[in-house]
């Protein structure tokens, strides 16, 4: 499972989920990105590449503060893939 802890078992999940075109673990991937194993940082962004074919600039082997960016990018693509029409409040002229 994407969503394990252990690195023996998410990676192979991750590659599974790349294989079979699974975009259902997109979430937990952008959550990987901030993983304090590299290994997995680096499977999640290949991943997110493969699946949605962005990357928003993020480069797994950099520091938490140099990461930060990137992942707040990944987080609002979310966010907008969740809600992708958002309400908007009409003007009306008088």
């Amino acid at each position: 499972m994407v969503t394990d802890s252990d690195p023996s078992v998410k990676i192979p999940a991750i590659e599974k989920a790349v294989r079979e075109h699974d975009t259902t673990v997109v979430p937990q991937l952008i959550k990987d990105l901030d993983n304090d194993d590299a290994a997995v940082r680096l499977y999640a962004i290949h991943a997110l590449r493969a699946l949605t074919g962005e990357q928003f600039g993020y480069t797994a082997y950099l520091d938490e503060n140099a990461r930060t960016p990137a992942i707040a990018r990944w987080n609002q693509w979310l966010a907008d893939q969740t809600n992708p029409n958002p309400t908007k409040t009409a003007t009306v002229a008088e």
